[in-house]
């Protein structure tokens, strides 16, 4: 240390304040203002990119809100939709048993009527041709009993009495 305080001279240390101080000088006419200039602009950039961040974090949040509501919306069309498509299947196959009885109604009721125009061709055919029989069957009978005229007169009177009565 004595080595120093030997060396020590007032005139060196006067000048090199007088350097140090022309130093700082020269320094904050072409330096400092450019540093702090791009630190403040550093700061407002990053200032900015936060500011930015919290907007598109806030979009994002309104984002997932509106696809959410859009989600629901969707699920409540697609159930609405569902339940219509539902409601149309009932109301066709209500529609088609009730078209399909009707059918059926009518296709037994044309049945029936084929039924009684036939029943009632084949009575009135099976009437005559009983009627023929019985005519024939008369004839032939009356042939053979009515050989005598007394066996002829009571055939009439009978038949007579008998036409009275129905």
């Amino acid at each position: 240390m004595e080595k120093i305080l030997n060396d020590f001279s007032v005139g060196l240390v006067f000048w090199q304040a007088i350097l140090f101080v022309a130093l700082l000088l020269l320094l904050r006419k072409y330096a400092w203002k450019p540093i702090l200039t791009s630190v403040i602009n550093r700061e407002e950039a990053i200032k900015e990119g936060l500011e930015s961040a919290e907007k598109a974090k806030e979009q994002m949040r309104q984002l997932k809100e509106d696809n959410k509501a859009l989600l629901a919306e969707a699920r409540m069309e697609r159930d609405s939709i569902i339940k219509d498509a539902r409601e149309a299947k009932d109301k066709m196959i209500a529609e088609a048993k009730e078209k399909a009885q009707e059918e059926g109604a009518k296709m037994i009721e044309n049945a029936k009527s084929v039924i009684r125009s036939e029943r009632t061709a084949a009575v009135n055919e099976l009437k005559s041709q009983v009627a023929g029989l019985s005519i024939q069957i008369a004839e032939k009978v009356l042939k053979s009993e009515v050989s005598s005229d007394a066996k002829q007169q009571e055939i009439i009177s009978s038949a007579m009495q008998n036409a009275n009565l129905n």
